[in-house]
């Protein structure tokens, strides 16, 4: 599993997103939202305390460990 763990930064980034997000749901109020808003929300939660990125999981199986990299054209 440790190939799967997200580096620091990443680990930042979702913290901030995850709080942004977390704040548009109290701010709407937890019984209005709908709740698949709620998802995204405990993944990048869940990513941050843990450090293993499901979305990252899943497209790195969809597409590649570094097809970034492997579609350069020089």
């Amino acid at each position: 599993m440790n190939k799967h763990k997200i580096s620091k930064a990443m680990r930042f980034f979702l913290f901030v997103s995850g709080t942004f997000v977390w704040t548009g749901i109290w701010l709407t109020g937890f019984d209005i939202v709908h709740w698949v808003l709620y998802l995204p929300a405990i993944f990048f939660a869940f990513a941050v305390i843990t450090g293993i990125c499901p979305g990252l999981i899943v497209s790195n199986l969809l597409f590649g460990e570094n097809s970034y990299s492997s579609n350069k054209q020089y």
